[in-house]
């Protein structure tokens, strides 16, 4: 052969060797490219399905806080409702011991007017108008007094619904913080 045929021969060789690393190195290229496009998408998958997770559990979070909420108002509603049928049948029973203490307060009137008709001397009117003045004055104290005291167990009865809300929203909602 000659030596011109022989370094052809060599230059296609040496060319087709070149060509053959080209394309090994592009195929690797191309492989490590792919593999890093793969590992970006399974990074990117992960991401997103704890992003899904998060999400999800963010929603199921507002959803239970939302329907412990309504719990809590519908509570606070029946305690308001408690405390308005205590205060109504509270008043009514004072409103009762009134009007009866009225009346009884009427009658002695009644019955003292009745006892002034048939005094005989103005000592015994002075007397008596004083023994009704004393025992007048004597009962408006006592009935005072119980209503009073009637008046203040009706308010520590009708707020105890609304206190013991009260303390359960600060035992509830002091948790939070």
């Amino acid at each position: 052969m000659s030596t011109t045929k022989v370094k052809a021969a060599n230059a296609a060789e040496a060319a087709a060797a070149n060509v053959e690393a080209a394309v090994g190195m592009q195929a690797k290229s191309f492989e490590k490219s792919l593999a890093a496009v793969r590992e970006g998408l399974e990074k990117a998958t992960k991401s997103l399905e704890n992003s899904q997770a998060k999400l999800k559990e963010g929603v199921e979070k507002a959803m239970k806080t939302s329907e412990e909420l309504l719990s809590f108002s519908q509570g606070n509603l029946d305690a308001v409702m408690k405390a308005s049928q205590i205060y109504a049948t509270g008043f009514q029973d004072i409103s009762k011991h009134f009007a009866a203490s009225s009346k009884a307060s009427i009658e002695d009137g009644v019955a003292f007017g009745k006892s002034m008709l048939g005094v005989k001397s103005v000592k015994e009117a002075v007397d008596l108008q004083t023994g009704y003045a004393k025992s007048s004055i004597e009962k408006a104290v006592a009935e005072s007094n119980k209503l009073a005291d009637a008046s203040m167990k009706l308010a520590e009865q009708a707020m105890a619904p609304l206190a013991a809300r009260v303390t359960l929203a600060v035992d509830t909602f002091g948790k939070l913080h």
